[in-house]
């Protein structure tokens, strides 16, 4: 089997004008024309890659100053982390009304739409000095996320399919995994060297350049693929998408994790620096290794474990998932480092389980791909702003309250994944091997 990296080396440069022809590489037929005469189709994968970061970029890049961040504005940590809960919430809804929007008029007007909110609202946060405002200021940015990521998820559906597609969701999530491992590496630089604004005025410098990549990326979505009802009619096919139960349990059922998940990027500063008792920038070393572990996953998949059952593979890392949180309650409480290694297998094991959960749905749906798109990841953020809030309660032990946090969603995802694949609904690359 080729390498990631063999498999971005051995896809062809398109030469001038020319459309760049995208082959199954299971089928070898052709899956997409894609004319990118300025990104290339490296270009455009680097592309896809950045729009995949705007989400741990808008939070992991300003945790840690959200302890200082409550001291400036005279918060609680409840109300300071709104800023991120609320956040998630509009990003959901954003996706709801972008993805259907960008199966009629195409992915470019909504990518530039997206960017440009989002630039703006990042300046807002920037120069915000009311708590309040601030947290509006977000849910804006939230929106402007939306169509970013949402489109990116069906750029790579339109050009890419089978095996192939596979990669490329592994290249991109890994690719995206480099920025919780240095966004708050950066974060706690900045604020050495100035404050928390300084965090959401990168944010806008960032959004400047996918901006501007935007302008420069060609359309992917064929004329006659687009939707051609009426606007309305559009995000009705929200409804329709969903109501397909081989793609929407297991959206359901993969995106469980994102509580957890969310619920420890929410309180991940308070349990390092309040908890430990360590600097903001010691914490943003253990959180960056998380990362960085975490970004193996993806490769770790493509790799070694693409060929294995794939009832058995999701089996054994949403056991393992289950396992990490009775690990955090138990010894996760006696020092960082054991902390740090018991949580790091629920997120080594998202990770793994992701390129093969994503491709699974979007094989679930032929059509309204910017729907299935906004769908996936409404599931995951809605879940995800959940995990959050319920993290951010006063538990009498916060890490204790991650662990119980973990375990209970985790043996849920795995239970109901059980159940799945006992039922009669069909599932195209699980029920049919």
């Amino acid at each position: 089997m080729k390498s990631n990296t063999e498999v971005i080396e051995s896809m062809p440069e398109p030469v001038s004008a020319a459309p760049l022809a995208v082959y199954d590489v299971v089928t070898g037929n052709r899956t997409a024309d894609i004319r990118q005469v300025y990104l290339g189709n490296k270009g455009l994968i680097a592309f896809i890659g950045l729009m995949n970061m705007f989400i741990p970029l808008s939070t992991d890049l300003y945790l840690p100053a959200l302890p200082n961040m409550s001291t400036y504005f005279g918060s609680s940590s409840a109300i300071t982390n709104l800023t991120l809960s609320v956040f998630f919430i509009m990003y959901a809804v954003g996706m709801l009304f972008w993805g259907p929007l960008s199966d009629k008029y195409g992915r470019k007007p909504v990518l530039l739409a997206g960017s440009m909110v989002y630039m703006i609202s990042s300046i807002a946060c920037a120069l915000c000095y009311n708590i309040w405002f601030l947290i509006l200021a977000r849910a804006f940015q939230g929106i402007g996320a939306g169509g970013i990521t949402s489109v990116s998820m069906a750029i790579i559906k339109d050009s890419f399919s089978g095996k192939r597609r596979e990669s490329i969701l592994a290249i991109c999530q890994s690719i995206s995994g480099l920025a919780p491992m240095l966004a708050p590496v950066v974060g706690a630089l900045i604020l050495r060297l100035t404050n928390w604004r300084g965090a959401f005025w990168m944010l806008a410098a960032i959004s400047i350049i996918n901006l501007i990549l935007s302008v420069l990326y060609q359309e992917t979505l064929k004329d006659e693929e687009r939707y051609e009802g009426t606007l309305t009619g559009s995000i009705g096919r929200l409804v329709i998408v969903a109501r397909n139960k081989g793609f929407f349990i297991p959206a359901v059922i993969f995106s469980l994790g994102a509580l957890p998940f969310m619920g420890y990027i929410a309180v991940s500063s308070y349990i390092y620096e309040d908890y430990f008792g360590l600097s903001a920038q010691v914490y943003s070393y253990f959180f960056a290794a998380n990362a960085l572990i975490s970004l193996c996953g993806p490769f770790i998949y493509i790799r070694f474990l693409n060929g294995m059952d794939k009832k058995v593979f999701t089996l054994l890392f949403l056991g393992i998932s289950t396992l990490s949180g009775v690990l955090v309650m138990t010894v996760g409480t006696l020092a960082p480092i054991l902390f740090l290694l018991s949580f790091v297998l629920l997120s080594l094991s998202n990770y793994i389980i992701r390129p093969f959960s994503t491709n699974l749905m979007l094989e679930q749906q032929k059509s309204d791909t910017g729907s299935a798109a906004s769908l996936i990841n409404t599931v995951f953020t809605v879940l995800g702003a959940i995990g959050m809030s319920i993290a951010s309660v006063p538990w009498g032990n916060i890490i204790v309250g991650l662990g119980a946090l973990i375990t209970i969603f985790s043996a849920l995802s795995l239970v109901s994944w059980i159940l799945f694949l006992k039922s009669d609904i069909p599932c195209v690359g699980v029920k049919d091997l």
